[in-house]
């Protein structure tokens, strides 16, 4: 569980571009190359502690591969009355 609040909101940003990019369809393997490439900036920018950042790694990759997030609900059809 993530609790340092700048490790939250870099979560928040990744799972926000996670949908964004599974809406224009890119799928799993290319959302890890882009967490892959997030986290590499962040360790290279020394922007957060590496027990952290290794937290996010953990957190946004349970995101990525829980098909949950993703799922497109299907409206209810309407019964028709008349």
């Amino acid at each position: 569980m993530l609790q340092d609040t700048q490790t939250i909101r870099y979560y928040q940003r990744l799972t926000d571009a996670f949908v964004e990019l599974w809406n224009r369809g890119y799928r799993t393997d290319d959302m890890r190359m882009y967490l892959d490439g997030y986290l590499a900036a962040l360790r290279h920018g020394n922007i957060l502690e590496p027990i952290l950042i290794h937290r996010l790694e953990e957190e946004a990759s349970r995101y990525l591969y829980d098909g949950s997030n993703f799922a497109v609900p299907q409206p209810q059809p309407q019964p028709d009355y008349y």
